[in-house]
C-alpha cells in the first residue's frame, strides 16, 4: 500500500514533508497540475465566455464546453451537455429539491431519504417536504451501517416521489448498490425519482453514471483532487428539460419580453451567469491526473487502507469502528470512537503530533443519533497516503490512551 501519486505532485504536501493528511473525505489535496491548469487558464484564456465574439473569450467559451466534455467522460455520461455546473455537491442536490421538488411535488406525496445521509441529501428534501405538505420518511439502517433494502422496499408507496441517498457513506463507507436501488425504485415506485449523492464515491472508484439507472446524481469537485466552488450535477435530460431553472438571470435566457422571460438549452438553462470556468478547467485536470492513476487502483487502495485501519484500531482497547464489518466492502473513510476520549480532544492530540483528521457529527445528526454518539473522529485516505500514516495515526491513538490514562498493549 505505498501511494498511488507522490507527495511531490503535491505542493503543500511537498512543503510539509511530516504532515499526515487523513481528511480527504473533507477535501482533497491539489496536485501541481491542477493548479498548473488554473493557472494556465487566467494566463492565456481568461475571458467570459459565451459572451463575446472576439477571440479571446471565444477560447474561453472553448476551455469551457472542453472541460464539460472531460468531466463527463470521467464519469460515464455520453451527453455532456446533461451535466450542470454548480458551486458543488450540496448545491445541486439543493438544485433538485427546489427546481424540481417545487414542480412536482403535491401535498400527500412522500419523500424518502435513508439515515445515512450528509446533510446536503437530507435537508433539502426535508425542507420542501415541509414547505409542499408532504410525508418526510427516513429509511433505517441494518446493525452494520448498510442500508437496510428490506426495509427501504417497504417505505416506498404508491405516492413516494423522491427516493435520496448516497453512493458511499461519509461516515460509515458503506457503498449502497446504487443501480439495484434504482431498479427497486423503478418497479416499486414507478411515480418517484431517484437521487443520488456521489460526492464520496467519485473521488475514489471508476463508474458511469449513464449506467446506475439513476435520475439524478451529484458530486463535488474539491473532493476530488479539483479546485473548491465547483461541483455537478447529472440528470436524465427529460427531467432537466421540463424543470424550471432555480436561478434565472445572464446566459440562461432565451428571450426576455416585458411580461414574461423563455429559457436557454442546456445545460446553461441552469448556470445563471458568470460560470466558474476556473472551477471547470481544475476539475478536468484532476480528472486527468486520476485516470492516469487509473480508477480501479484508486478505489482498491483507499479501501484497503481502510479496513487495514479499522483492523489496527480494533486492537487498541476501547475503540469502537462504525460501519461495515472486516472484509465487508468499504469505501476510504474510517470512523471510530476512542474509550473516554472525546473525538475533538482525540484530534486536538493528534494535530499537535502532525496528524490531521476530522472530528464532529461530519454533517450527519440524524445518523450520529441513530448511532448512539454525538460524535465521532474520522480518518479517510487518498491517493497519496500508504501504511505509514495509519502507523501514525495508531501511535498517535496510543499516546491519546496514555494520556487519559488508559493501559495499551
Amino acid at each position: 500500500m505505498t501511494p498511488l501519486a507522490p507527495r511531490a505532485d503535491f505542493p503543500l504536501l511537498a512543503a510539509s514533508p511530516a504532515l499526515v493528511y487523513l481528511d480527504s473525505a473533507a477535501t482533497a489535496q491539489k496536485p501541481q497540475a491542477v493548479l498548473d491548469a488554473i493557472t494556465a487558464f487566467y494566463g492565456s484564456d481568461y475571458a467570459n465566455p459565451h459572451r463575446g465574439a472576439y477571440a479571446l473569450s471565444v477560447r474561453a467559451t472553448t476551455r469551457y464546453r472542453e472541460a464539460r466534455e472531460r468531466v463527463a467522460r470521467f464519469v460515464g455520461v455520453a451527453e455532456a451537455d446533461t451535466l450542470i455546473f454548480t458551486r458543488g455537491c450540496t448545491e445541486a442536490l439543493n438544485l433538485v429539491a427546489a427546481a424540481w421538488g417545487r414542480a412536482n411535488l403535491k401535498p400527500g406525496d412522500q419523500v424518502v431519504v435513508t439515515a445515512a445521509e450528509h446533510h446536503g441529501n437530507f435537508v433539502p428534501w426535508q425542507q420542501i417536504a415541509i414547505e409542499r405538505d408532504c410525508a418526510f420518511v427516513v429509511a433505517p439502517l441494518n446493525a452494520d451501517g448498510t442500508l437496510d433494502l428490506f426495509a427501504l422496499r417497504e417505505k416506498l408507496a404508491p405516492r413516494t416521489r423522491v427516493v435520496a441517498f448516497n453512493h458511499v457513506s461519509n461516515v460509515l463507507g458503506a457503498v449502497n448498490p446504487v443501480k439495484d436501488i434504482a431498479a427497486m425504485v423503478r418497479d416499486t415506485a414507478p411515480g418517484a425519482i431517484t437521487v443520488c449523492d456521489g460526492a464520496q464515491a467519485v473521488p475514489h472508484m471508476p463508474l458511469s453514471i449513464d449506467a446506475l439507472g439513476v435520475d439524478f446524481y451529484a458530486f463535488a469537485g474539491h473532493k476530488m483532487l479539483g479546485p473548491m466552488g465547483v461541483g455537478v450535477l447529472v440528470g436524465r435530460r427529460a427531467h432537466l428539460e421540463a424543470m424550471p431553472p432555480w436561478q434565472t438571470g445572464g446566459d440562461m435566457i432565451e428571450f426576455v419580453h416585458d411580461d414574461h422571460s423563455t429559457w436557454n438549452a442546456l445545460p446553461h438553462k441552469f448556470e445563471a451567469g458568470t460560470p466558474n470556468v476556473e472551477g471547470a478547467v481544475g476539475l478536468a485536470a484532476a480528472a486527468d491526473y486520476l485516470d492516469a492513476i487509473g480508477m480501479a487502483k484508486v478505489h482498491a487502495h483507499g479501501a484497503a487502507l481502510a479496513r487495514f485501519a479499522a483492523e489496527q484500531m480494533q486492537r487498541l482497547p476501547g475503540v469502537t469502528v462504525f460501519g461495515p464489518p472486516a472484509g465487508g466492502e468499504r469505501g476510504a473513510v474510517v470512523s471510530f470512537t476512542l474509550a473516554d476520549v472525546h473525538p475533538h480532544d482525540l484530534a486536538s492530540i493528534l494535530d499537535a503530533r502532525g496528524i490531521c483528521i476530522r472530528a464532529g457529527h461530519h454533517c450527519a445528526q440524524p445518523l450520529m443519533r441513530r448511532l448512539g454518539v454525538g460524535a465521532t473522529a474520522r480518518a479517510s485516505f487518498g491517493v497519496y497516503n500508504d501504511e505509514r500514516d495509519v502507523d501514525a495515526l495508531i501511535a498517535g491513538m496510543r499516546a491519546a490512551l496514555t494520556m487519559f490514562g488508559h493501559a495499551t498493549v
